[in-house]
């Protein structure tokens, strides 16, 4: 399988993006999805995930309550949805694929993906 992130851009503190993750080549059905985030100079970061089927997912602290994973395995896309951005959101956001059925863990570890798609620009700026 191979992905693509896409939905980065400008916004202005308390705005929001929804960031995809659109699968080729295979389908995502037996994939988890995780997303990392790499701000300038730093190490890059667990974001969420969501498992194979969508039934389960999970957030850093730092983005739980303003961040939504979701799927749609029709269209081989993982979804990010990001509300109330703030300024230490801004980063290159990454998504990642394991192949896993788990229904009740997805994982927060880089380790864990062995597909990563080209990272998409998040910029918070006013």
């Amino acid at each position: 399988v191979l992905l693509q992130a896409s939905g980065g851009g400008l916004v202005q503190p308390g705005g929001s993006l929804r960031l995809s993750c659109t699968a080729s080549g295979d389908t995502l059905d037996f994939y988890s999805i995780g997303w990392f985030r790499q701000a300038p100079g730093t190490e890059r970061d667990y974001v969420s995930c969501i498992t194979s089927g969508g039934d389960f997912s999970h957030y850093a602290g730092s983005v739980k309550g303003r961040f939504t994973i979701s799927r749609d395995n029709a269209k081989k896309t993982v979804y990010l949805q990001m509300n109330n951005l703030n300024l230490v959101d801004t980063a290159v956001y990454y998504c990642a694929a394991e192949l896993s059925m788990a229904t009740t863990y997805c994982a927060a570890y880089e380790s864990q993906y062995e597909v990563w798609g080209q990272g998409t620009q998040v910029t918070v700026s006013s």
